[in-house]
């Protein structure tokens, strides 16, 4: 009987046993790990230990120079998400409500979106230089033109009978755009920005890439050069860690500012 309600969509599991089981995936990887280092099965110049990565944690906490590499590139990725996010979401809300915007925007947002970011470094190291400005214009191309396709698409699905029902109580343009478009869209405005949030944090390698002297993408880029898997493998479970966080941030706000979206 239980086996039937665990695999059947979109039925719910008791709280313990959706513990349980996110657990012992965390395990079942940990003792995959262990099974290949501890076991001799790679090289350990390949594959650090556990052991190792949490010695290397270790020593990077007790000297600050991981709280240093964390705050260097937190402070590149808000900027550049803070920012892309500021022109995204009016924007991308015009887009898939005004055909007219859509018209304007769709064709180069269609374009710049398949344009890998790696490939604009060479531009934004003559446009802005190698500095701080770079790091966030990669992460804000990263993630801009993503956030403006997927917002206008939940803008373009709002039921056009809720917009008529508003005019026809006789409601103004600018009421049906603050009252019924807006707050309709938020909900998948947000889950919209916690996704990109995740592209932005893969692309902080990227941004790192070119002479930078901290973050999480430059110690694991120096620690790749002397083939430091331990450090490697700390700086991948840095930013993971710091990932889910923001996730979580995300899930937060969404239900405290939008209590009118029901949750999934």
């Amino acid at each position: 009987m239980w086996t039937r309600t665990l695999f059947s969509p979109k039925t719910d599991i008791p709280r313990s046993l959706y513990i349980s089981l996110s657990i012992s995936s965390v395990l079942v990887v940990l003792g995959l790990w262990c099974l290949l280092t501890y076991g001799g099965f790679t090289p350990p110049d390949f594959l650090a230990t556990p052991v190792e990565v949490l010695q290397a944690a270790v020593k990077r906490i007790s000297n600050l120079s991981l709280f240093e590499h964390m705050w260097a590139s937190l402070t590149v990725i808000m900027s550049g998400f803070i920012l892309a996010s500021v022109f995204a979401v009016p924007l991308g809300i015009l887009m898939g409500s005004f055909r007219a915007v859509q018209a304007m925007l769709e064709p180069i947002t269609g374009f710049m979106r398949y344009i890998p970011v790696s490939a604009l470094i060479p531009l934004l190291i003559l446009w802005v230089g190698i500095g701080f400005e770079q790091k966030v214009m990669v992460i804000f191309l990263g993630t801009f033109f993503q956030q403006l396709i997927l917002i206008s698409d939940v803008s373009s699905r709002v039921s056009k009978d809720l917009i008529d029902c508003a005019y026809t109580l006789g409601a103004k343009r600018g009421q049906v755009v603050r009252s019924i478009l807006l707050p309709a869209c938020m909900p998948g405005v947000m889950d919209n920005l916690r996704v990109t949030m995740g592209w932005a944090w893969t692309y902080l390698v990227v941004a790192e890439l070119v002479a930078a002297n901290s973050g999480l993408g430059y110690m694991i880029l120096n620690a790749m050069r002397g083939l430091f898997t331990d450090v490697i493998l700390l700086g991948v479970f840095t930013i993971g860690i710091l990932g889910l966080i923001t996730d979580f941030l995300f899930k937060w706000l969404r239900q405290r500012l939008l209590p009118w979206s029901a949750e999934f």
